[in-house]
């Protein structure tokens, strides 16, 4: 029998990138030792708290 994760994840999200979009992550990844998906949540993660201030500033 397979074996069964504990958290699955079903989502999938596909994003379009250019070639040296493409390169940059294939450079990240060999310095990082990481795959793509880790790499996008990490930027994820990073990203947020700038997105919060963004929302929350006055217009």
């Amino acid at each position: 029998m397979g074996n069964y994760k504990e958290h699955p994840k079903y989502n999938i999200i596909s994003i379009r990138v250019t070639d040296e979009e493409k390169a940059f992550f294939e450079k990240i990844k060999r310095h990082t030792r990481k795959n793509m998906t880790m790499i996008i949540r990490e930027a994820m993660h990073l990203y947020y708290p700038y997105a919060e201030l963004s929302a929350n500033r006055p217009k």
